[in-house]
């Protein structure tokens, strides 16, 4: 594991343990369909075994378990004691391991969703997903994009260069400030077609404003993140063994893709 993995891991150490709760709309039913959709009806999630890389606090793993799925939550970072208080009482099993380190015990289905663009080289982790499936089974992950985050990159791809090495005092100041930009924004983008306007529309603005400002912290924070284009993508998860690949661009800013064990 380099430098900058291990800054990452810690800088979701310390976000998750500063930011531990999932409520509202943010860890509800209808974002596990949206983060799902259109490449699996979370309908088909009730008895599989699920493992769940890089669960943070442990907001998908909760929503997966809901669905009546048996899940396998896998945290490497020091928030990995916030994944265990939000996880109790439900068909979770948590383990603090790297994605890498995933065991291969046949699981249904894996997923990753926005983790896999903050590993510097994932495919080690893809083939060791790819190892812990059964046969026919499946994973599914979520990216960001680089299609359509045009407007997006250019102001805070810069920007990230400086707060990435914020203390978490001046960083979570700055979100409170840029949460407002972006709430205006957003506001606007519900009357023009501005960039991105899709994406405020049906999910920025109808989270709550802690959570908005979370989601801006989430992109400044951490020391790596990596914009995939649609091959990439499709690439990555050839390279590590999977066939049958398709992906969705969500929302038109990311990518969410699934891969078959055959």
């Amino acid at each position: 594991m380099n430098a900058v993995e291990r800054r990452t891991i810690a800088d979701f150490g310390e976000q998750w343990t500063r930011y531990p709760e999932n409520v509202g709309i943010y860890a509800s039913d209808d974002m596990l369909a949206d983060l799902c959709a259109p490449l699996l009806d979370p309908a088909e999630l009730r008895g599989l075994s699920v493992a769940d890389v890089g669960s943070g606090s442990g907001r998908t793993a909760v929503m997966l378990a809901r669905r009546g799925a048996k899940v396998t939550a896998i945290e490497p970072s020091s928030a990995f004691d916030v994944l265990q208080r939000n996880t109790a009482g439900l068909d979770i099993r948590c383990l603090r391991l790297r994605g890498e380190e995933i065991p291969a015990d046949g699981f249904d289905l894996v997923t990753s969703f926005g983790v896999i663009h903050h590993i510097p080289d994932p495919l080690p982790t893809m083939r060791a997903i790819f190892n812990s499936l059964r046969p026919g089974g499946r994973v599914l992950i979520w990216v960001y994009g680089r299609e359509g985050n045009g407007l997006y990159l250019s102001i805070f791809g810069p920007l990230r260069a400086v707060t990435t090495r914020l203390p978490h005092c001046v960083l979570s100041g700055l979100c409170w400030l840029l949460g407002g930009i972006a709430s205006a924004y957003g506001c606007v983008a519900e009357r023009l077609p501005l960039p991105m306007a899709n994406y405020f529309r049906r999910v920025f603005m109808q989270m709550p404003a802690d959570v908005r400002r979370l989601i801006i912290y989430d992109q400044l924070n951490p020391a790596w993140a990596k914009y995939y284009r649609r091959e990439e993508v499709e690439q990555l998860l050839a390279d590590a063994g999977f066939s049958d690949i398709r992906l969705h661009h969500r929302h038109e800013y990311s990518w969410t893709a699934i891969g078959t064990k055959l």
